[in-house]
């Protein structure tokens, strides 16, 4: 057998350079687009000489946080609708551990990125070497042990030629449509510079093609029975949707069936607004649209969604009977759901072929424009600019003077705080995959780095990304990198001088004003964060818009620039869009001498009487 003797990290990094994966056209592309690297002593000698030697084919990137860098990675392959990936290598203490926030959004939103980072020695001759977190009950433990609960596959690399089973058990899960998600593999420093003699034929390039389940006979004939004899279908648009590239095939079976389709948070964009049998957003951040039709729903067909508790309104808002088409076991059981296992681009299909003649009656394809159009008054009169130009600008206000200055293809990107809520009621998708949310974990921070990464993802599409100034404070160090990588971008920051979103909901639970506004927090001097300046300071070209109309014409002409745009506006924290949206259940509290409190907690009760299975 014909050997390459190599060490272990020119091994790891050789054989990620020869993967490949099949893209939804049927073109090849590199599995791996690339490395985000922060070096520490743990990665830099061993791992960071052998991506030098790659660097033509497997190109590295620095970042400024490794978190942030995560968050890129994983937006990219969000954007890629998970054909195409990166990698992300760090030190092996607090590189490490920073590596976990990004992991657990990578492991909710179920997106691929795979983590490299650096390990204790495998020799334990230095021990305990610089960093390295020392457990008193078990000698096998290093820091990257906290990445084992949000990584779907772990494993530490102790000896060189582990990588033969590792690498390829790991590339499974990566391109795994119903198990993708977070890969760690923990590298030994010492390890990653010991030679082995490995076979040549590891390293002959290969090409992973995602596997299409296709539906079991008898699921299917109970699906479709089930859908013909239907009066009130609804459609629910989840992430499986876009990542199997089913988009026009649902368009199609919706618009023959007659059965209209709403979005979760990750659906949404594919369908556009414009689509006939669009009824916009689901559950609590949803259209009054979707969710009437929902709640008088007899059967609902959930296209490859987990149905969060921001889509089911806690299990309280859909009463009809559930079909839930998706690849993963775990899903097909949840609100007592009739379980159709397949990739939905196949289920899509074969549903389609068995309901040829059916079709929803014109009564309800009525009361479903007269449901669309009465929403799009609801969105026009929110998003529309203030009467009073000194008025500070709602959120909402805020989303409709960029929407309309955006072209159709735009991309827009948010995360967390108010604006992935009033985005997916409210934000007007004029194409397929114009929609970057990252709604799934919620996470804080993932909004200027995620910009990075659908830059570098679609290149050719405008994109705008909405961070509020809690989420910008947090983390923002990426923006020197989006600047210093040559990205495209425009950032528009909403300044409501804290965290707005959970204070309305501190407020709408009863409870005080306590620790969420600046002015609410224990202070001795209120902050006056000159937001432009710190954007300029990071190389951005930066601005403050006067009011929702300096923010559309600002806006217009940032959106078609290269380079980094960041807009500042200030907002009122106070507002929130009232129309569309479904009850959540927050823990109240069953005693409080507050009587809003006790007004929030009788609501509650009322919300749990909806609650299925209550």
């Amino acid at each position: 057998m014909a050997t390459v003797r190599l060490t272990m990290a020119q091994a790891l990094t050789r054989w990620m350079a020869a993967q490949s994966i099949e893209q939804l056209d049927g073109s090849i592309e590199p599995a791996f687009a690339g490395v985000w690297a922060i070096f520490g002593h743990g990665n830099v000698a061993g791992l960071g000489e052998a991506l030098y030697g790659v660097r033509d084919e497997l190109p590295t990137f620095r970042g400024h946080n490794e978190q942030g860098m995560a968050h890129i990675a994983i937006a990219y392959a969000k954007q890629k609708q998970r054909r195409q990936m990166m990698a992300v290598t760090t030190s092996i203490g607090p590189g490490a551990t920073n590596l976990v926030t990004a992991a657990a959004l990578a492991h909710v939103n179920r997106l691929p990125v795979l983590l490299l980072p650096g390990d204790v020695f495998a020799t334990r001759a230095p021990d305990p070497v610089l960093q390295q977190v020392e457990s008193f009950a078990d000698g096998t433990v290093s820091a990257n042990d906290t990445l084992r609960p949000v990584s779907r596959y772990f494993d530490r690399i102790t000896r060189p030629e582990q990588l033969l089973q590792a690498l390829p058990k790991a590339m499974s899960v990566l391109t795994d449509p119903a198990d993708c998600g977070p890969v760690t593999l923990g590298l030994c420093q010492d390890v990653q510079a010991e030679a082995w003699n490995y076979p040549e034929h590891f390293f002959v390039p290969r090409v992973w093609r995602m596997r299409r389940i296709a539906p079991d006979d008898a699921e299917l004939a109970r699906a479709i029975a089930c859908l013909k004899d239907a009066r009130r279908p609804l459609i629910i648009a989840g992430g499986g949707v876009r990542y199997s590239g089913a988009a026009a095939a649902l368009a199609d079976f919706a618009a023959g069936a007659g059965i209209p389709v709403a979005a979760t948070q990750a659906g949404k964009s594919a369908l556009v607004e414009a689509d006939e049998m669009y009824v916009g957003s689901l559950g609590v951040t949803g259209a009054s649209a979707a969710n009437n039709l929902a709640a008088s729903a007899d059967v609902v067909l959930a296209v490859g969604s987990r149905l969060q508790d921001f889509t089911t309104a806690s299990n309280s808002l859909i009463g009809g009977r559930v079909i839930a088409l998706n690849v993963q076991p775990h899903d097909l059981v949840k609100h007592r759901a009739m379980p159709l296992m397949a990739d939905a681009l196949r289920g899509i299909e074969a549903l389609a072929a068995g309901l040829q003649n059916y079709t929803t009656a014109n009564a309800y394809r009525s009361e479903i424009s007269t449901e669309w159009n009465g929403w799009m008054k609801d969105v026009d009169a929110v998003c529309s600019a203030p009467a009073d130009s000194n008025a500070l600008p709602s959120d909402s206000q805020v989303i409709g003077a960029v929407n309309r200055a955006c072209p159709a293809e735009t991309i827009v990107v948010g995360a967390a705080g108010s604006m992935p809520g009033e985005l997916h009621k409210l934000w007007q998708v004029g194409a397929v995959h114009g929609y970057h949310m990252e709604y799934g974990f919620s996470c804080m921070g993932y909004e200027v780095a995620a910009g990075i990464g659908v830059d570098m993802a679609a290149p050719d599409r405008p994109n705008v990304i909405f961070a509020g100034d809690g989420s910008y404070l947090m983390l923002n160090a990426e923006l020197a990198t989006a600047v210093m990588m040559g990205s495209n971008m425009t950032l528009i920051i909403t300044d409501n001088r804290g965290f707005g979103c959970i204070n309305r909901l501190q407020a709408g639970t009863g409870g005080a004003a306590f620790n969420n506004m600046f002015v609410d927090s224990h202070h001795q001097m209120l902050p006056d964060i000159d937001f432009v300046g710190h954007a300029a300071a990071m190389g951005a070209r930066a601005q403050k818009a006067g009011s929702v109309t300096e923010l559309e014409e600002m806006t217009r002409h940032a959106i078609t620039r290269k380079g980094v745009d960041v807009i500042v506006i200030d907002t009122d924290p106070a507002i929130s869009t009232a129309a569309g949206g479904a009850w959540w259940e927050v823990g109240v509290p069953a005693v409080s001498e507050r009587a809003e409190v006790a007004a929030a907690y009788e609501g509650w009760r009322d919300g749990k009487e909806r609650q299925l299975g209550e």
